[in-house]
């Protein structure tokens, strides 16, 4: 969780995007988002203690938006990459990883031979 000053900062700086954003259309500011960055950050400076509790509350309602919508895009990911690069391999006939099982073969390790005649290729990684 980050400070309150820094918490005060951020939402100010957020009031008054809100407050000016009438401007860009030739239109009038909204006043109370301007009072509101105003005290967001008169507290922030003059006493950033009084923000805690929102502070704890914003923190709070992140990691609540953080454990709903994770699991969300991570499904997204998969069925929207994972499961039609799968379905097209297989269509395909490609075993990538090398999983399908050969009864008479007599070992699965594939024997592979470095660059530079059985030198490691791995010297001074650091």
């Amino acid at each position: 969780m980050g400070s309150e000053r820094s918490f005060g900062h951020v939402f100010a700086i957020a009031f008054a995007i809100i407050g000016f954003w009438p401007l860009i259309r030739g239109g009038a500011p909204h006043l109370w988002a301007l009072l509101a960055a105003a005290a967001f950050l008169t507290l922030a400076y003059l006493r950033p203690a009084v923000l805690r509790p929102l502070n704890v509350i914003w923190f709070r309602l992140g990691l609540l938006l953080g454990a709903v919508v994770t699991p969300i895009v991570m499904g997204l990911l998969y069925v929207t990459t994972f499961v039609p690069t799968s379905l097209i391999l297989r269509l395909a006939g490609r075993d990538l990883l090398g999983l399908e099982r050969e009864p008479d073969r007599a070992s699965y390790w594939v024997t592979r031979d470095p660059p530079g005649g059985g030198q490691s290729t791995m010297k001074r990684q650091f």
